[in-house]
């Protein structure tokens, strides 16, 4: 099937509103990379259609972050590199951008949330985003799909909650209440008895 044209600029009329502002930023990042990279920038796009595709394909995989992280680590590529990045690359940044507010990255999230046991607000989480990825994916799905079919749903939530929290959000866990161990609260013979000597003398039985 013949790909849909495309403009040198992505833009946002064939996608949803909500990635608009990622496609943007896609635009912006290519604007920066031929300015700072020029010959390189050149040299792997050297025509227009050769960059139509980049374009295409970057956004694939980054389509899910927020503009804000991906301008971001376009700017941390730019300080610490003297070649033209790659999209791993800038997914590495993007990583990066994570563990600076202590949140796993989305597979090790991932494997945290099937594994924790229940009750899940009693787990002692690596960070609140993971639970409330759990939570929003329904634990349920997850325990009961394979992870082809669970982890993108659960990776499309976490990302969401990881924007937020990178934008300085906090994320809290639910109040748990811990229920009683077993025989906690029961009386000891000698309490029922002693319980049994004042309720006769009370009543006088």
């Amino acid at each position: 099937m013949a790909s849909e044209p495309l403009n040198q600029n992505l833009t946002s009329a064939d996608y949803t509103a909500a990635r608009s502002e990622v496609i943007n930023a896609i635009n912006q990042m290519f604007a920066e990379f031929q300015l700072v990279y020029n010959n390189q920038y050149h040299k792997a796009f050297p025509t227009t259609d050769k960059l139509e595709y980049a374009k295409r394909l970057w956004f694939s995989h980054l389509k899910d972050y927020s503009a804000e992280q991906v301008l971001t680590a376009t700017q941390q590529a730019i300080k610490s590199s003297e070649f033209l990045p790659t999209v791993r690359g800038i997914l590495k940044y993007i990583d990066s951008q994570l563990s600076e507010h202590g949140l796993p990255e989305p597979r090790q999230a991932y494997i945290e949330a099937c594994r924790a046991p229940n009750p899940k607000a009693q787990y002692q989480w690596s960070h609140a985003a993971v639970y409330h990825a759990g939570q929003q994916s329904d634990w349920f799905f997850l325990a009961s799909n394979v992870e082809q079919v669970a982890y993108p749903v659960f990776e499309k939530n976490y990302k969401k909650l990881c924007d937020r929290v990178i934008k300085g959000e906090q994320l809290s866990l639910p109040d748990y209440e811990a229920l009683p161990e077993q025989g906690q609260g029961e009386m000891s013979r000698e309490e029922r008895m002693a319980a049994l000597a004042k309720l006769r003398k009370d009543t006088g039985l």
